[in-house]
């Protein structure tokens, strides 16, 4: 009776210790998945079909002058007169083609213009991925190549330089990406100092928090992260309650806070909006374009 007794209690005493085991193995890979301690994201949605541009829409401005667009007009100097507007592409500058044997979205940059969402989002994480073309058009074919995610997208199209909407722009520019722009009248708070050489803006953590809108409207990342010309990179960007935060293959660029825009000469909250690409000057690619709501921005972005 006593060897029986002893080896139940042997075997109990070992099914506990597994269990314990196991059960603390599972809170530390549960705590892996998630960030800093958080639940993993979960209900992604994906904004790109992999097939058509199903969910956005179209918005060009007056093509440049070396471009050849049958029945448009054109003044005097040659320059057209009128944008090309919503939904009317007859220069293929927004189109899905095979790229690294899959299906993308590419934009050539010819007209600048904007593919937008049909749907307003508010409280996400974003992820998109992007690489450069060879393409690159008047006016900037001298210049980086250039694109951009304009979030919290109100108002008509057009608004700004004759092409954007009222936004909050993450910037895609060749060693620019995850610089922060205020498009028309919206204002944010971002941590940054001011560089005496340049007379440019630069986040930095550790900063006063400085506004920007339209007279300053430009802050320029703390540090590059953007891969090679030809390799995929991975753009983020957390934006919760006013709080947006721009992430380049991974890391952290810019933290901006307290988005708002001007109404009548009044402070308003922008928290919510469409999502805009940016067709200028350059040619780009886009994939696996994903977006899913939070509660919270990880604490380890803060």
């Amino acid at each position: 009776m006593k060897i029986h007794f002893i080896n139940l209690l042997c075997l109990i005493i070992i099914v506990s210790l597994t269990t314990i085991s196991c059960k603390n193995e599972g809170t530390k890979k549960s705590t892996e998945a998630g960030e800093s301690g958080s639940q993993p994201e979960t209900g992604w949605e994906s904004l790109f079909n992999g097939t058509d541009l199903t969910g956005w829409y179209t918005y060009q401005r007056q093509p440049e002058p070396a471009s050849e667009v049958a029945g448009m007009a054109r003044d005097e100097e040659g320059n057209y007169i009128d944008p090309i507007g919503i939904n009317n592409d007859p220069l293929d500058v927004f189109t899905v083609v095979e790229e690294d044997g899959e299906n993308v979205i590419r934009i050539s940059g010819e007209v600048f213009g904007i593919l937008v969402t049909e749907k307003e989002f508010e409280n996400y994480h974003l992820k998109v991925e992007f690489k450069w073309g060879d393409k690159k058009y008047p006016p900037r074919e001298d210049k980086k190549r250039d694109s951009g995610i304009l979030y919290h997208s109100i108002g008509p199209e057009g608004a700004w330089g004759g092409v954007w909407m009222k936004s909050l722009e993450c910037q895609v520019q060749e060693t620019d990406c995850g610089d922060y722009i205020s498009v028309d009248t919206v204002y944010v708070d971002i941590p940054a100092v001011k560089n005496e050489e340049d007379g440019r803006y630069y986040y930095n953590p550790d900063a006063e928090r400085l506004t920007f809108q339209p007279e300053r409207s430009y802050c320029n990342k703390e540090a590059d992260y953007e891969k090679p010309n030809g390799e995929w990179n991975t753009m983020e960007i957390y934006t919760f309650n006013g709080t947006s935060i721009h992430v380049v293959n991974g890391q952290v660029n810019v933290r901006a806070y307290n988005s708002r825009y001007l109404q009548d000469g009044v402070e308003m909250p922008l928290t919510r909006g469409k999502i805009q690409l940016q067709s200028e000057g350059a040619e780009i690619f886009y994939r696996n374009i994903q977006i899913v709501s939070i509660t919270e921005i990880p604490g380890d972005l803060l």
